[in-house]
């Protein structure tokens, strides 16, 4: 009995052990290391926890109670944030437009980089027409800037969030599938490539298995730094009419509410902006650290 227990111990360290593991820790130690990124990963915990506990930490029926006997009202301790032109709690706004704008920008940036690793993975493996074509329509793509792309899209689908969906994806693929592109291009003709033909691999195992997890890395970093990128084209589009509307409460459009108070009210702009800035501040910061961490070319 003592020999098995004795026997069973070492596997259990051996397989906690196991390379994979190592590498992930790797990764930490040397993201930890960065202390930006470290803020920044503390900034974005603050953020989710007001995600998941947003309706304890303000009520949801705040969001849309209008107070017209407290309009415009400066930061007080009744209101931390003040009161917006309707009388409208402006902390509760804010906690809860948390969801609205890193919501969105966390669903088009998966979205955008899922579409993006399909396509340049198709495009690297097969190459020749397919390539060519799958290039040339990216790159009509990326010849219109990104915002005034997603600005068409939604005139032409209508203000929606679906519309603002589809535009900020389709804005955002095209950088990710030429990164893919790029980053596999080097790896299809390696030998373990090859060796998989001869095996009689399918194609979709080598795609999946063997071809993407070569360019995580770099879509990894790219998809962090879209979030960021995709937080501030959202409230752009909300804060000129394209976006979310009233009286959902996401930050660009409590900006696009309170610029006809900016000289008198000023408050009415410095929290939801401020909230833009620190989420964006945070998403770039993570992106800069897991850019270190995951550059072989930095490894001690």
């Amino acid at each position: 009995m003592s020999n098995a227990t004795e026997t069973a111990v070492p596997q259990k360290k051996e397989k906690l052990r196991s390379p994979r593991l190592e590498y992930y820790r790797e990764i930490w130690h040397r993201f930890k290391k960065n202390k930006l990124a470290v803020v920044g990963l503390i900034i974005l915990a603050l953020f989710v926890i007001l995600i998941v506990f947003g309706d304890f930490i303000a009520p949801p029926e705040n969001v849309h109670l209008q107070n017209y006997s407290a309009m415009r009202q400066r930061p007080n301790s009744e209101h931390w944030f003040g009161t917006d032109a309707l009388g409208r709690d402006l902390f509760a706004r804010v906690i809860h437009g948390t969801k609205y704008s890193m919501g969105i920008a966390l669903l088009v940036t998966a979205s955008s980089s899922i579409i993006g690793i399909i396509i340049g993975t198709f495009a690297a493996y097969y190459r020749g027409f397919p390539d060519t074509i799958l290039m040339r329509i990216l790159d009509v793509v990326t010849s219109i800037p990104a915002l005034l792309l997603s600005m068409s899209i939604v005139a032409a689908m209508g203000t929606s969030t679906l519309s603002l969906f589809v535009a900020m994806t389709l804005s955002g693929t095209p950088g990710k599938a030429r990164m893919v592109r790029t980053a596999l291009l080097n790896v299809v003709d390696n030998e373990f490539v090859e060796a998989c033909h001869a095996c009689g691999t399918s194609t979709f195992r080598i795609l999946t298995k063997h071809l993407i997890p070569n360019a995580i890395g770099p879509v990894i970093v790219a998809t962090t730094m879209g979030v960021a990128s995709a937080i501030l084209n959202c409230a752009t589009l909300s804060f000129i009419g394209l976006g979310f509307q009233e009286p959902t409460p996401e930050w660009g459009a409590m900006l696009s509410m309170a610029r006809d108070y900016f000289r008198t009210d000023i408050y009415l702009m410095i929290f939801p902006g401020l909230a833009i800035i620190l989420a964006s501040l945070s998403i770039n910061l993570i992106g800069d650290g897991l850019r270190d961490a995951l550059d072989p070319r930095l490894r001690d």
